[in-house]
């Protein structure tokens, strides 16, 4: 089988590269030819654990393949994917331009019958749209080519990609016709075979699942920071907290740990488009309203734990910030509590020193040479009043707090994620915030 998929971003080329895995033959398109060329010679344009081993390993097998041409590659394939980025207008609903110009694409240069599947994160009614401007392209030709429309939304979390891909919890399958699923059980039967759960539905319900997965799992991480908040005005620790309720069979241990809010491409982003597809039909999602409404105002709570322990002028103040991915084992910072964090710092007058094990190329994106870019965790310490953990990546996990006096001004950690013992951090002599704790 041959197959196409359209974008190079996060979804597109771990997706084309996990198809390439299991013995499919796959085209990654994308209009940006400086990101073309550099695939080609093994340059990844984002950091994903060993998916730069995986595009090296199926471009040697003649697998995976780069190309910036769609219509060149059409009469070749039989499923194109399309994973181009749908990003956030100012109202909070996707911008659907670039599906909708791949389907146009489609529609201008396709020769044979075509399963177009949508695998960017579209609102419900997408499919329709999509199917609806192919048509309208074929019309415009007097060609009478018959193709399909399908659902496959990505649960990919950044960090664990492949692994999620490979492995996943399920497979969500939208189709309307009997060969649109026999075109997609042949493509996902390597893992039918190994027993993974493949789930075949109408296409607006796994349009919508994906939407509703991601407000869900968000939805779990606000209340954990409302409750957190609530903990430190009772005396309660979230900690503990979590555990009591994480052990309730009804309700899990999973994204249940209090922080400093949710980032990335896919939460905050989602959360408003579905709260705008339910304005757009009439409706208001108090619920999802409420859980964006806490995850702004929680990540503002570092510094007002900073701002409040200094009580004065922080103008003075030189501030430590280990980690600035919005999550660890990724170098996207979209929507990062870092990103808040350091922007309120420098408002404050504050000077920041920063480091992170792989986003400090990203950051320099977002903040130019406003701040200090450390070499490692400790140069970012030294001269510091305070240090701010805001991304758990492993590194930071077992720090030398000796090190840490010898270097830092000041003594005070500010515990974003909440990994370190409190008491331990307390008997080295430092002050110690954490969220709830």
């Amino acid at each position: 089988m041959h197959i196409a998929v359209v974008g190079t971003g996060y979804v597109g080329l771990v997706t084309g590269c996990c198809f390439a895995e299991l013995g499919v033959t796959v085209t990654c398109i994308d209009i940006d030819r400086q990101k073309i060329e550099n695939l080609k010679k093994g340059i990844i344009p984002i950091y994903e654990p060993s998916l730069d081993v995986m595009v090296h390993r199926n471009q040697q097998a003649g697998l995976l393949h780069f190309s910036t041409s769609l219509e060149e590659v059409l009469p070749q394939v039989e499923i194109v994917f399309s994973a181009v980025g749908t990003p956030p207008g100012e109202d909070g609903s996707a911008d659907l331009q670039y599906v909708l110009e791949v389907a146009r694409t489609i529609g201008r240069h396709m020769t044979r019958y075509l399963l177009v599947v949508t695998k960017s994160t579209v609102p419900v009614g997408t499919a329709k749209k999509v199917r609806a401007v192919i048509a309208e392209e074929l019309a415009r030709r007097n060609a009478d080519i018959p193709f399909d429309v399908a659902s496959n939304p990505e649960f990919l979390k950044e960090g664990n990609a492949i692994a999620d891909f490979m492995k996943p919890d399920r497979v969500v399958i939208g189709v309307d016709s009997e060969k649109a699923r026999e075109l997609m059980s042949a493509l996902y039967r390597p893992l039918m075979i190994n027993n993974f759960r493949v789930i075949f539905m109408d296409i607006p319900s796994a349009e919508m699942t994906k939407y509703a997965a991601n407000a869900m799992l968000a939805t779990r991480i606000s209340f954990m920071n409302d409750i957190a908040n609530l903990c430190e005005r009772v005396g309660a620790n979230v900690n503990q907290v979590r555990h009591g309720i994480g052990a309730d069979n009804r309700i899990g241990n999973k994204f249940l740990y209090a922080g400093c809010g949710y980032g990335g491409s896919c939460f905050p982003k989602d959360v408003k488009a579905l709260i705008k597809t339910a304005a757009d039909h009439g409706y208001r999602l108090q619920t999802l309203e409420a859980v964006e409404a806490v995850n702004e105002r929680q990540k503002e709570v570092l510094f007002q734990k900073f701002r409040t322990h200094y009580s004065g002028d922080l103008r003075k103040c030189t501030a430590a910030v280990w980690g600035l991915s919005f999550k660890p084992e990724t170098d996207d910072m979209r929507e990062a509590a870092s990103l808040i964090l350091i922007e309120q710092l420098l408002r404050a007058g504050c000077r920041v020193r920063a480091y992170d094990p792989v986003a400090m190329d990203e950051a320099r994106k977002h903040l130019d040479d406003r701040i200090y870019y450390a070499t490692d965790m400790y140069d970012a310490a030294v001269g510091c009043d305070v240090l701010f953990h805001v991304t758990e990546w492993r590194t930071f996990r077992i720090p030398s707090w000796d090190v840490l006096k010898k270097v830092m001004n000041g003594r005070l950690i500010i515990d974003g994620r909440n990994i370190y013992d409190k008491e331990e951090v307390t008997r080295k002599g430092f002050d110690y915030y954490g969220i709830g704790i």
